[in-house]
């Protein structure tokens, strides 16, 4: 069953971020299986899937960080690769757990990242504002709790105010309280700085507090992408529990992973 709704051909949503038919193959491993991704500008789109669901290698791909097998992108009216420089000052990214130097501080690494993209001194006191780092700014890196990695990554994302972030499980090792800031801070960026923000978690039920849109892998392939009120509609049509995006998410997951397992039989 096709799960994706006909977001290419409707004119009245305004996306910043298409991809193609993007195909990311490792010899005889396919990772990203002909995506076409169509997120809106302004919005925050949850992008879900299993482990190794080709979640992480999408973004990667997007950020230059691996080049596609085949397929194209476009971001923000830019086209990879012949734009890839001008796409990659406009994205703030935060993938996997970020590396830092141990013996600087919280405040010196982003100041290394800052003199990198060339923007002003304030912005390093601003990110760290903004993710709740400023008592711990002059903090040695390696003293740092792997909660307060987290969020020193996401504020070297935030540093200039970039128009689009991608950020790859953002939340990893946060206590309750600081997933509750984070997710905060995640739904007032569209409004706050006029970004659009992709968004991977395991963490479905955050997933569903923030994002307008969704897009769902397995086994690098799309399942689907459309709202949350369409996900719901496409699972009551197809008999499923539609209480809440965990229960979608797992229903389709395990509904695509049953028919492969047919179809690997005939």
């Amino acid at each position: 069953m096709n799960y994706i709704t006909d977001r290419a051909t409707d004119h009245t949503t305004d996306c910043i971020i298409t991809t193609e038919q993007l195909t990311k193959k490792y010899k005889n491993f396919t990772s990203v299986n002909n995506v076409s991704l169509h997120i809106r500008k302004g919005s925050i789109y949850g992008f879900l899937g299993p482990n190794g669901a080709g979640k992480s290698t999408t973004m990667k791909m997007l950020l230059g960080l691996t080049k596609p097998t085949a397929g194209s992108f476009t971001i923000d009216g830019k086209h990879f690769p012949a734009d890839r420089l001008a796409i990659l000052k406009e994205i703030g990214s935060f993938i996997e757990s970020p590396s830092f130097y141990s013996n600087l501080t919280g405040r010196e690494n982003l100041d290394i990242i800052r003199r990198i993209l060339k923007l002003p001194k304030s912005t390093v006191d601003e990110a760290l504002e903004l993710v709740g780092l400023t008592e711990f700014g002059d903090r040695l890196a390696k003293k740092y709790s792997l909660g307060m990695k987290q969020r020193l990554g996401l504020a070297g994302a935030l540093l200039g105010r970039p128009p689009i972030l991608i950020l790859d499980e953002p939340t990893n090792g946060l206590d309750p309280s600081g997933i509750h800031e984070i997710r905060n801070l995640v739904k007032s960026l569209p409004t706050l700085y006029d970004c659009t923000v992709l968004i991977s978690s395991h963490m479905l039920s955050e997933i569903e507090l923030m994002a307008n849109d969704i897009g769902i892998l397995n086994h690098g392939r799309l399942l689907f992408e459309g709202s949350l009120d369409e996900l719901r509609r496409n699972a009551l049509q197809a008999g499923f529990a539609a209480d809440n995006l965990e229960e979608m998410f797992l229903s389709m997951i395990d509904n695509d992973n049953t028919t492969r397992k047919q179809r690997a039989k005939l």
